[in-house]
């Protein structure tokens, strides 16, 4: 049977995977609901997105060698696991 709505536990597991964009397509769509309806969710979206979007602003200030660089592209391009 196909899940209709997430509660606050199952949008809160999926939230750094739906801030990545690394869900599914119908993932998304849920979590994206659930936030439309949970003010206390959306606050900890809106939290960790700002975390997020500051964290990514900061680090692209810093000057890194270009050895680090393709050894972290090399490890972003390679098969992800994921925990179950």
């Amino acid at each position: 049977m196909p899940v209709d709505r997430y509660t606050c536990d199952e949008a809160f597991e999926r939230l750094n995977d739906f801030l990545d964009r690394e869900l599914s397509a119908e993932e998304m769509a849920l979590v994206r609901q659930h936030l439309e309806t949970c003010a206390d969710c959306t606050r900890e979206f809106a939290f960790e997105s700002s975390v997020l979007d500051t964290l990514k602003s900061k680090l692209r200030r810093i000057d890194l060698p270009q050895s680090l660089i393709e050894k972290i592209r090399a490890a972003l391009s390679g098969p992800r696991h994921r925990e179950p």
